[in-house]
């Protein structure tokens, strides 16, 4: 794991030097000209953020989602691969001031899979530009760059909330379940929340490359980590989703997959059904994963 402030980046990317040459750097002090301290409210409705993010808010109800998993502005929160920032423009405004927003992003250099080191990278440096953009908005957030297949996410008990939105199908694919939850187990403090977010499958136990995966299945993969499911919500519930397996939940949009074909019938159905999911590291108990 390979941790980046914001600031040490930028030097990075005038110098020539690569994220791996800068480790264990930390942000200090304020930015100057900071704008005023966010609630959740107010940094949802942010007029700063992306318009073509906003525009998928009725789908994903970030500031409903964020408050059932009990994010507040002083904490520690530790985002898992937040692809292009969708969360990221509201996490790290609201944390900017009394909290810490730390992004934890695939290392490209350690992707399992060839093709997917361009898409990381891409990702990666998207995720840079757009924390670099207004450090009085953004203040010293911090990308921490993992290993794929040996995730570590930072000190032991160091984060109050971990995050992740759609990726558990990926960590499926890339068989690093156990991997990822045993990273999240250890990197959060005890009696610390897993927030999580997934497409959900109609029947448990489903194990395909449709995107979709069981509830039950899910859960049961997180008590294996050692994590008490404390409560789940149907927020991001969409019933209109049929899971059709065919093209599965990147026909739906904002993939379209499929192109022009059934785009109309897809995009009245909108983004795909989901699960949200709250855990937390018990007090006492120990990982089962160790």
């Amino acid at each position: 794991m390979i941790r980046i402030p914001i600031a040490v980046v930028a030097i990075a990317a005038l110098t020539g030097c690569s994220p791996a040459d800068e480790t264990d750097h930390k942000t200090t002090g304020n930015p100057t000209h900071a704008e005023p301290a966010l609630t959740l409210e107010t940094a949802a409705a942010g007029k700063w953020r992306d318009q073509a993010n906003v525009a998928r808010d009725k789908w994903r109800h970030p500031a409903q989602t964020l408050a059932f998993f009990g994010v507040n502005p002083r904490q520690t929160v530790i985002e898992i691969t937040p692809g292009y920032g969708w969360y990221a423009e509201i996490l790290a405004p609201l944390l900017r001031e009394n909290g810490h927003y730390i992004a934890a992003v695939i290392n490209p250099d350690s992707a399992i899979k060839d093709s997917a080191k361009s898409y990381y990278a891409k990702q990666y440096t998207a995720l840079k530009h757009k924390l670099l953009a207004s450090p009085s908005l953004y203040g010293n957030p911090e990308i921490r760059l993992f290993d794929e297949a040996k995730p570590t996410f930072g000190e032991t008990a160091s984060a109050d909330v971990v995050l992740t939105f759609r990726n558990v199908h990926n960590w499926r694919e890339a068989d690093t379940v156990a991997l990822m939850l045993k990273g999240i187990f250890e990197v959060l403090k005890p009696g610390g929340t897993l927030g999580l977010v997934e497409h959900r499958a109609n029947d448990d136990g489903v194990d395909d490359a449709s995107g979709y995966i069981g509830q039950t299945q899910l859960i049961t993969w997180a008590g294996a980590a050692g994590f008490v499911l404390l409560d789940s919500s149907e927020i991001n519930a969409n019933p209109a989703d049929n899971k059709d397996r065919e093209g599965g939940v990147w026909r739906l949009p904002p993939a379209f997959s499929r192109g022009s074909k059934d785009r109309e019938k897809y995009a009245a159905i909108g983004e795909s059904d989901r699960m949200t999911l709250r855990f937390i590291k018990p007090e006492t108990a120990l990982s089962a994963v160790q």
